[in-house]
């Protein structure tokens, strides 16, 4: 099986890398959670402080997931605009370069070289090199674009969604003297990326793989992208007002960002809910199972980790106990898994096999890693919830002190190591199957697609 347009090799090496720091990320999670389970050796803190491993963990997070999106978009892009990408170079210098800036910034947090926001501690000489690299990206993809003449929603809600993404980014370049401003435009980056920017190119990847899994027509999934883009301009970035309560913004912001953030997944779901139903009533074909699996598996988490864990703890009553808790903690880990670390694995299961040539795959290790993941993830939320109302009520409903929180929470945080350690199992079996997939068994060649 031959890939329509050569170019689309380059995605390759974005995957690789992305999977590598997944294993790692996944790795640091786990080191940081057993500083809360067990009382670490001074010597071993001194070494390998818990801010280092946390500033590793949460960075590892972002790169990966915009590696992986970055690839996805270099494998999509040539056969949405039906050409070859504008410079197969400038993807690969890209890559190296914002590699470099990964590796020099891990290597700098050991060494204490932060800038101190959490999720943006990169120190600011390296957030210019992300800047180089995120030009060239837009770059590249829009030249890819207006090349082709051939504009589809899909592409136009995939362009938004990046362009929006590097525009939220130099927020987080100036140094702001005050605080609150600080946090202010702090969310304005955090926020906007992960519900909004990201939201856009999820919904634009989610939209093109389910019309080339399911054969559902372009219109059917479309439709859903202009309801995305409607929710992202009235709900997205209303939303990021549920971040407000602690920085002195007015207060009608609680009320807004508590009700319209959990809106934010309904139309990756329904876009969902109409290609099956398309499958079912018209008799369409999956070409893919696994993925499909997968794009389920990402709608529903999407739903229960952004809409309602998101949902339980923004409103203004409930967030006024639970900000910056283990519940926050929980919210963003089946938020972030659901979503993105989804669509991410979704999209790597679909393009490997046609980068490695292969018309089928052999999808059980696929399959266990998918329920494997799934499960161990939501281990590790239930277990970080109830950490969290722990936290919450003793600390901020009886007013004990923080030791005495963290006694309480310590048996919890030991199930989130179990889980943990569970995850990082169920992530090295995907990341090895996707490196080394095997042909289908030949009683599945013979079938065909299913």
């Amino acid at each position: 099986m031959s890939l329509a347009y050569p170019s689309q090799r380059v995605a390759y090496p974005y995957f690789v890398v992305a999977l590598l720091l997944f294993v790692l990320q996944v790795t640091m999670g786990v080191w940081v959670g057993l500083h809360y389970a067990v009382t670490m050796p001074q010597w071993l803190v001194d070494l390998f402080p818990f801010s280092t491993a946390r500033a590793m963990h949460t960075n590892l997070l972002v790169l990966w997931l915009l590696l992986g999106f970055m690839g996805s978009t270099y494998f999509m892009v040539p056969d949405e605009t039906e050409r070859e990408l504008y410079s197969p170079m400038l993807a690969y210098v890209q890559l190296a370069l914002l590699v470099a800036t990964g590796v020099t910034a891990l290597v700098g947090f050991l060494f204490g070289w932060t800038k101190g926001k959490p999720l943006l501690e990169i120190p600011f000489p390296l957030d210019w090199m992300i800047v180089v690299g995120a030009l060239i990206f837009l770059f590249n993809v829009g030249m890819t674009m207006l090349r082709a003449r051939r504009w589809t929603a899909t592409q136009g809600s995939l362009l938004g969604g990046l362009v929006f993404l590097a525009g939220m980014y130099l927020f987080n370049l100036p140094f702001y003297r005050n605080l609150s401003l600080d946090w202010y435009y702090w969310w304005w980056v955090i926020h906007l990326w992960v519900e909004g920017a990201w939201e856009l190119v999820a919904a634009a990847l989610t939209a093109w793989l389910l019309m080339k899994i399911t054969g559902v027509p372009r219109e059917l999934v479309e439709k859903w992208l202009y309801v995305e883009l409607g929710l992202f301009l009235f709900t997205g970035i209303a939303g990021t007002g549920h971040h407000y309560y602690w920085i002195g913004a007015p207060k009608y912001w609680l009320w807004v960002g508590g009700i319209f953030s959990a809106l934010e997944p309904l139309p990756i779901l329904l876009m969902l809910v109409d290609a099956a139903h398309y499958i079912r009533e018209r008799r369409g074909r999956l070409n893919g199972r696994l993925v499909f699996t997968l794009a389920v598996g990402m709608a529903i988490l999407h739903v229960i980790g952004a809409g309602v864990w998101g949902f339980a703890h923004t409103l203004p009553q409930i967030n006024y106990y639970t900000h910056g808790s283990q519940v926050t903690v929980a919210h963003g880990h089946i938020a972030f898994f659901g979503a993105y670390v989804m669509l991410n694995l979704m999209f790597f299961y679909y393009a490997v096999p046609q980068l490695k040539g292969m018309a089928a795959y052999d999808e059980r290790r696929g399959n266990v890693a998918f329920w494997w993941l799934t499960v161990s993830m939501s281990g590790m939320t239930l277990a970080f919830s109830v950490a969290g109302v722990l936290q919450s009520y003793i600390e901020r409903v009886m007013g004990l002190g923080y030791m005495t929180a963290q006694a309480q929470m310590r048996f919890w945080f030991g199930v989130v190591v179990f889980f943990g350690l569970s995850l990082l199992g169920g992530a090295i079996l995907a990341v090895l199957d996707l490196l080394t997939l095997r042909p289908a068994p030949a009683e599945a060649k013979t079938a065909g697609s299913v």
